[in-house]
Formats: structure tokens, sequence, C-alpha cells
């Protein structure tokens, strides 16, 4: 299908990979203490460290409610050392901080300028909570503040709902993202009456992509049903993560096989067959006898360091070696998450990346080179 004169295929925008270069990192600053019951005290302090981070390498755009949250962002950020040149606030007041799903999902083009925009999905809680209409209300204003295009996304005159977690990118054409987040028609439906072809289609016209890997399910204790950003990342144009559970009693063993074997026989935009490197998982993480999604794969590419979390488990010395081994532009940094968890995502939900414009050389801007 030729795609139509005015999507951001057409005009050449596509969306870069996670290790291009950044111009900024958004990401809001945690309000709602619905998010992590028994255990909002902390999170803060985490953020802290997270923008600490991010910001030694790149601007650092933060989603605040008010004057007042603001201000206390402020204090807590000088008092952890974060490069304060580096930190801008928005008052673009949100439902929860989970940024990697309702933020700004950028696109960028080389031709005829190097520019950026925001693809205008819709966002509705991951179909399952009633609040949602300030996150949704966050791209577009975003795109205002930045003065770039936004494009909204409609496919069949509807608006296209989707998460930045949902789907995982190469950069160079090939999009990973699972059937039970995007394709369920029963449980948590996103798009009613989507099919997988609509779904590329949108991916095609509005992100560049030409090829598309679908796996099946995402780990237990998710709650957006599904996300890939939990369970398989890339970390190089023809290189992937894929988390795996050796204990075959464990309710993530059968799933995870399942993804390795639709990996195995997956091809990337060129022909080629990526390479699939195993990552373990942490123990089974539960609080309050609930399972949250423990994951090493929520990991976060930033120009300074790749954050990845942490849960005080034998596995993160294993994590952070493997992933070492596959960036070794920037360091490797874990950032404690045992807290962050219990709000059923860590460091990747939290981000969302804004690709430079300018080109950028030097140390820890020049990504993977496989």
């Amino acid at each position: 299908m030729t795609p139509a004169a005015g999507t951001p295929e057409r005009r050449g925008f596509r969306m870069p990979a996670e290790w291009e270069p950044h111009e900024a990192t958004w990401i809001g600053w945690p309000h709602n203490r619905s998010d992590w019951p028994g255990k909002f005290a902390a999170i803060p302090w985490v953020y802290g460290e997270i923008v600490r981070k991010i910001a030694a390498g790149e601007i650092v755009r933060i989603l605040v409610e008010s004057k007042a949250h603001e201000a206390k962002a402020l204090r807590l950020l000088s008092r952890v050392g974060a490069d304060l040149s580096r930190v801008a606030f928005f008052r673009f007041p949100t439902d929860r901080g989970w940024t990697r799903d309702f933020g700004p999902i950028f696109v960028r083009r080389e031709r005829p300028k190097r520019e950026v925009a925001v693809a205008g999905f819709g966002f509705n809680a991951w179909a399952r909570y009633p609040n949602w209409r300030k996150d949704a209300s966050v791209p577009a204003r975003a795109a205002k503040a930045l003065g770039v295009p936004f494009l909204p996304v409609r496919f069949h005159g509807k608006r296209v709902v989707l998460e930045g977690g949902a789907i995982e990118v190469n950069g160079r054409g090939t999009l990973i993202a699972t059937e039970e987040c995007l394709l369920d028609p029963v449980t948590q439906v996103r798009n009613p009456g989507m099919t997988r072809e609509g779904m590329e289609e949108v991916f095609r016209a509005f992100l560049g992509v030409t090829n598309v890997i679908w796996l099946g399910k995402g780990i237990a204790g998710d709650d957006t049903h599904g996300h890939v950003d939990d369970l398989c990342r890339f970390t190089g144009p023809r290189t992937v993560v894929l988390c795996r559970e050796r204990d075959p009693k464990d309710e993530n063993h059968r799933v995870l096989e399942e993804n390795r074997e639709r990996l195995a026989s997956a091809r990337l935009e060129d022909g080629s067959r990526p390479e699939v490197v195993p990552l373990p998982l942490p123990a089974p993480l539960r609080f309050d006898g609930i399972r949250v999604p423990a994951s090493y794969a929520n990991f976060y590419v930033c120009n300074a360091a790749v954050l990845v979390p942490t849960f005080n488990d034998p596995n993160d010395r294993i994590a952070l070696g493997i992933l070492s081994e596959l960036f070794r532009d920037r360091p490797v940094v874990g950032i404690h998450a045992v807290d962050l968890v219990w709000g059923f995502g860590t460091l990747h939900c939290l981000t969302q990346q804004q690709p430079a414009v300018a080109r950028v050389r030097g140390k820890g801007y020049s990504g993977p080179s496989s």
C-alpha cells in the first residue's frame, strides 16, 4: 500500500533508535501516591538519581503539576547534585508518571531539513484505568512548547492508541511488539477492530517502520498486558536481548521460551537474522503478595549512560555485565529499583527520549555498531 501524501513516512520521518543522540529526556516528576502505595516517600529520591545521571549528558525536561511541585523537585535535585543547568520544567499536569507511555513519541527526518516532530498517538491508560485525559494531552502540549510539528495518528478516520512501552525499534526499519498488547481482541483493547495488517500500516506510515517482529506475550506482573520493553530490547541495529527464565516452574518460563522460538525464525529489515542474547530475570519479586514485573530489560539508554534497574538480586551483576558488553560506547549504571517497581514499571517506563536535531559527535554518542 502506498503511504498517503501527508503521512510522516511520505515526508521522510522515522523513529530513531534509543541509542542515537538525544537532545533531551522527558520525565514526569512523581505526584500520584496511588502508583506506589506505602512506598511513595522513597520514590522522589530514586527520580533524583535518575535525573542526575541523565543530566550528565543531555537536557532533562520534567513535567510538574504546579509551581509548588516544581519547587519541591528543584530542592531535591539540588540536594542530590544534579546539573540544574540541564533541567527544564514544564507545568503540564498529569494523571500518573509513566512518561514512556503517554509522553511524546518523537520522529525525525533528514531532508529537506533535519527536524523532529511528534507522532500524535492517543492514550487511554492501557485500556485499564479511568483517569487518563491529562496524560493524553501531553504530546500535543509538548509539541507546541517546542515549536515542532504535531502529527495526529489516525487509521480509517479513528485515532490510534499506542504507548511508547509497547514498541521497540532499531532505527533501521524494524519494530518489535507483542500480540498480547496490541492485538488481543478481549483484554485491555486499545484499538477495537484493529488488525495485524492495520497496525503494521500505522507503524510504517507514522514511524517509518518497514518490518515488524511479533512476539507473543509479556512477563508476569505487567499491568499493561504485554509491553515489549519488559522482555525484549534492541541493543544495536542487529542485536536484541531477550529475558530468560530458567526455572520451568516459573510462570515466565514458557512465555519467554515461546518468544525465543519466534525470534529464532525472525528477520530484520534487510533479511538477516537478529543476534539474540539471553538476559536473566531477577528472582520473583512480590509486595503485599502481588508479583511485580521486575526486569533488567527495562533499561534506558541516554547520552551519558545506560541506566539499568537493579533489585538486590544475584543476577544484578550478571545483567549489568551482559549489557556492559553490548553497550561499549557508554557506561552501564545500576539504579536501585525495588521500590520503583511497586508501581509496575521502572526506568524505561518513566522516560521518553527526544532525538537530537543537530548532529552530535564525541564519546557516548556514536551508538552500538551491531
